[in-house]
């Protein structure tokens, strides 16, 4: 059985998307981008478990907060373990009504393929998807490190099954 596991939450921040945001750090990314800012997330085997009693700590701290614009979900990958990817975003998003980001090594079209990661969409507004380039860095990006990041309007994609993207520039 896998497991969830968060390496760390940043209660308010504004550089993981607009206004202040929740930022959740999950463990684990098999995608190994040269100069990432966690590689000791790759593994994923460390962390906390997102256990029932975790995750209700977060979705109240969450509502008790009246400050934040959003929640976002990065790492490592959130897409790492997919189906406890779900689990978390129906749950988060069944009892808080808020803006979701996603930070993503996997392409738009990629996660749209997968019948799990598929799901895990209809749960999330905001994705930045692809590698982080090294050769592509830019530090004057909006919400991304490198020039082939996209920052994919989520729903509207799915509804006008074509990719979206949000300008930030």
């Amino acid at each position: 059985m896998t497991i969830l596991k968060i390496i760390k939450i940043f209660k308010e921040t504004i550089s993981d998307g607009p206004g202040f945001r929740y930022s959740i750090y999950f463990s684990g990314c098999s995608h190994y981008c040269q100069e990432c800012h966690n590689p000791e997330t790759w593994k994923g085997d460390i962390g906390d478990e997102v256990t029932d009693e975790y995750m209700e700590r977060i979705i109240s701290q969450i509502k008790n907060n009246p400050l934040l614009d959003g929640v976002t979900l990065s790492g490592g990958d959130p897409f790492f373990e997919p189906k406890e990817l779900l689990e978390f975003l129906k749950r988060l998003k069944s009892q808080v009504d808020i803006d979701v980001w996603a930070y993503t090594g996997y392409l738009f079209e990629v996660l749209k393929a997968g019948e799990t990661t598929r799901a895990c969409l209809d749960y999330i507004d905001t994705l930045v998807d692809g590698k982080f380039e090294k050769a592509n860095a830019n530090p004057e990006l909006f919400y991304r490190g490198s020039s082939n990041q996209r920052i994919i309007d989520v729903q509207s994609s799915l509804r006008e099954k074509r990719t979206i993207e949000r300008n930030y520039d």
